[in-house]
């Protein structure tokens, strides 16, 4: 059976006080659903409490929204990965579009974070997506191939089975706009057959992310390339995310 994965991304909202009364009133509104997993990321000063206030439910799991590669040093401002798990997370999301285009992040940093991930033990999620300008040049599949390729660079194909990879096209990202299901799926098709090539002998989930609502989100699921969604504004408000990990469940 197909697990589905539904990942909440608070990016630069909910403290810690605001996260404990979100974790109430979602866990007061959902339950475990079977073949389901849901993450939550946070940022870096809601993650303890977030993880504290979600614990006890054993289909949830909360990672951070970044990571540095280097265990600890003079990175001011950084979150390492033994930091990050010391408050309770399991995972991490790599490469977010706006890390990317917003402040920089290069391929060869996500290559470091992913394997620093994995070495950890911990779930590295590897974010892939085309620009708008990228798109309408036909350049998708070059563009998140090369983001896959490199962020997998050095990894073992024995450790794929800590990746999840997400698909979020750029130009969707908080625009109201998205992919079509079946554009989505096309692209998915696209890095499942990659990560074949490069040695995944168990099924890596690949999320869709980029304007996911609940008026898209079970078209999209009803695609048997796409394991989940990646949400983010849609995930700020407890009682519609519930609504949205409880489609079809």
């Amino acid at each position: 059976m197909r697990r589905l994965l539904f990942a909440a991304n608070w990016k630069m909202q909910v403290d810690p006080a605001e996260a404990r009364g979100y974790a109430a009133q979602f866990l007061g509104a959902t339950a475990p659903v079977e073949g389901r997993t849901l993450w939550f990321f946070p940022p870096a000063v809601s993650i303890e409490s977030a993880a504290g206030a979600l614990r006890g439910r054993p289909d949830i799991r909360v990672g951070a929204q970044d990571v540095h590669w280097e265990p600890k040093g003079a990175f001011t401002g950084a979150t390492s990965i033994p930091l990050a798990r010391g408050a309770g997370a399991a995972g991490a999301l790599v490469g977010h579009s706006e890390r990317r285009h917003v402040f920089g992040e290069s391929d060869e940093a996500t290559g470091r974070k992913v394997r620093a991930l994995l070495n950890a033990g911990l779930t590295a999620f590897l974010c892939v997506g085309e620009k708008l300008e990228e798109r309408e040049a036909g350049k998708t599949e070059e563009v998140v191939l090369r983001q896959l390729r490199a962020g997998l660079a050095g990894v073992e194909a024995g450790a794929l089975s800590g990746l999840v990879v997400a698909y979020e096209p750029v130009w969707a990202i908080g625009t109201g706009r998205n992919a079509t299901a079946e554009d989505a799926a096309r692209v998915h098709q696209t890095l499942r057959s990659e990560l074949g090539r490069l040695g995944a002998t168990t099924r890596v989930p690949i999320l869709y992310g980029g304007s996911v609502n609940i008026g898209n989100a079970l078209g999209l699921l009803a695609q048997p390339e796409i394991d989940g969604v990646l949400v983010g504004g849609a995930s700020l408000d407890p009682d519609g995310w519930a609504e949205i990990v409880g489609i079809g469940g």
